[in-house]
């Protein structure tokens, strides 16, 4: 068994199914009183989702991503050349909205592994208008446990989104049959959802931009990413050395 390319974080409480559940299941709550609480929008303090959406619409601009327009549907354009999204650990659902409501009109589909998670990002989605919702879904999915279910497409999704996914398994103290820690089997599960040439987007607040490169760049032909660029964030210098406290990288599938 190899070593982990980056140590070990401590485990925490955030890396429980159980936390979670509790978490979604106060925004549901909340949510159910006051139809303008959607919940956590994750990294705000940051403008991460912000600074997603603006890494995301560069490259459509220079014609490496397709949002789409309403010409192309009243011409009946195939959806098969729009790009499809998934969101990994979709939370509320919140980053596929923003995505939709900056005109992004492909397949969108959100997983996560809390069932009251799924259950707030329906309840948010029946009441968005009939644009932001259409081919928009959210499924229970355990990434490291369970194959995908029927919302995978053939060859897989031009975009996978992490927005603190692997930050949150990372803290879980659990093992697999191969006695590593979860997260170390996270890259290999992560892979076969990213279409060939497709692009995998991670932000988190827990690795820098080198340590998730130790993480998820490398690997063999049918499985490798590579590194492509990465999202700018203000910066801050302490100690002597220069850094941010959340970082976005974006890796290619090979």
């Amino acid at each position: 068994m190899t070593a982990p390319p980056a140590p070990h974080l401590d485990p925490s409480e955030l890396g429980t199914r159980a936390y979670w559940d509790s978490a979604y299941t106060t925004e549901r709550a909340n949510f159910a009183s006051n139809a303008d609480d959607e919940g956590t929008v994750w990294f705000s303090d940051a403008g991460a989702e912000e600074r997603v959406l603006s890494y995301l619409e560069d490259l459509a601009g220079k014609g490496q991503l397709y949002k789409g327009d309403e010409e192309d549907e009243e011409q009946g354009t195939e959806k098969r050349i729009l790009t499809r999204f998934l969101d990994l650990g979709t939370g509320n659902g919140h980053l596929l909205f923003a995505l939709r409501e900056d005109g992004w009109r492909g397949e969108m589909v959100g997983v996560d592994y809390s069932a009251q998670s799924v259950t707030l990002a329906m309840e948010i989605l029946a009441r968005k208008d009939a644009v932001c919702s259409s081919d928009m879904r959210f499924c229970e999915w355990d990434i490291l446990t369970s194959p995908p279910g029927t919302w995978l497409p053939a060859g897989g999704f031009d975009v996978v989104l992490d927005k603190g996914t692997f930050d949150a398994i990372c803290l879980s103290q659990e093992k697999d049959a191969q006695g590593r820690r979860i997260c170390e089997g996270y890259r290999e599960r992560v892979v076969p959802l990213v279409k060939k040439g497709g692009r995998f987007l991670i932000t988190s607040c827990n690795w820098t931009a080198e340590e998730l490169k130790g993480w998820f760049e490398g690997g063999g032909e049918e499985s490798g990413l590579t590194y492509e660029g990465a999202v700018k964030y203000p910066s801050f210098t302490f100690g002597g050395k220069t850094g941010s406290s959340v970082c976005t990288l974006c890796f290619r599938r090979m």
